[in-house]
């Protein structure tokens, strides 16, 4: 039997976008509460029948987002144009050698209805 768990974080965050052909409100500091899911997959370990310790996941989440939250993502190196597509890339390269089974990473803006998925 193969399972599937995921765990939910969020942070506060500013951006913008200076490529040329970005839309001149976009072009300004602005900023966003981002929403994101953390999917694992794997077999239940035997002894205690889940894949993984949710509270463990979640302080290894935590040492991933934090330097995101309250900042300004361009100035986070990796993330000089930070779209959505970027800022789930960035969070699911830095947990994958943590997280073993890590599938999805999701990184979302509630409030404009958009979200982006990574695969691994």
């Amino acid at each position: 039997m193969r399972f599937e768990i995921e765990k939910d974080f969020q942070f506060e965050a500013a951006h913008y976008f200076g490529h040329a052909d970005a839309n001149d409100l976009f072009k300004k500091i602005h900023g966003h509460s981002f929403k994101g899911t953390v999917t694992i997959s794997g077999d239940p370990q035997d002894e205690k029948g889940w894949i993984r310790d949710l509270w463990k996941i979640e302080q290894i989440i935590n040492s991933v987002v934090e330097p995101l939250d309250h900042s300004l993502l361009n100035e986070i190196d990796g993330l000089d144009q930070p779209a959505l597509e970027q800022i789930a890339a960035w969070i699911f390269e830095r947990l994958a050698p943590k997280l073993p089974g890590l599938s999805c990473v999701e990184v979302g803006r509630p409030s404009c209805g958009e979200r982006a998925r990574v695969y691994g």
